[in-house]
């Protein structure tokens, strides 16, 4: 089970980072992806959801407007499209792959890190 985070990076405010979550070695179709942030001194927090088969998204309220999550099965890849980037959005920004029928399995990736600096 391989999970790698790519596309972080140093941003200025406003600008736009897309953030993506290869996965290998698990039916990624199975899986649900979210996105968690974790910011320093704070702890892990979700950020974004899509369903395993795509249908349906949730967000959590302070990026609901400016994150857009996705997936691409053909691929086994899942994106954060992140917009208007706010001096309150650098973290490290985890892909969790959530398998909730049986066998059940949780599996994290290592994270890529956001800066947004002036």
């Amino acid at each position: 089970v391989r999970i790698v985070e790519s596309g972080g990076g140093l941003v200025q405010p406003g600008a736009s980072l897309r953030l993506s979550c290869a996965a290998s070695g698990f039916t990624f179709t199975s899986y649900h992806i979210k996105w968690y942030r974790q910011a320093v001194g704070k702890e892990r927090e979700l950020v974004a959801l899509i369903t395993k088969d795509g249908s349906n998204t949730t967000y959590a309220d302070f990026w609901r407007e400016r994150f857009t999550i996705s997936r691409d099965d053909v691929k086994f890849e899942a994106y954060l499209q992140m917009d208007s980037l706010h001096p309150e959005d650098p973290a490290v920004y985890y892909c969790n792959a959530r398998r909730d029928s049986t066998p059940f399995a949780d599996n994290w990736g290592r994270a890529t890190q956001v800066v947004v600096c002036s």
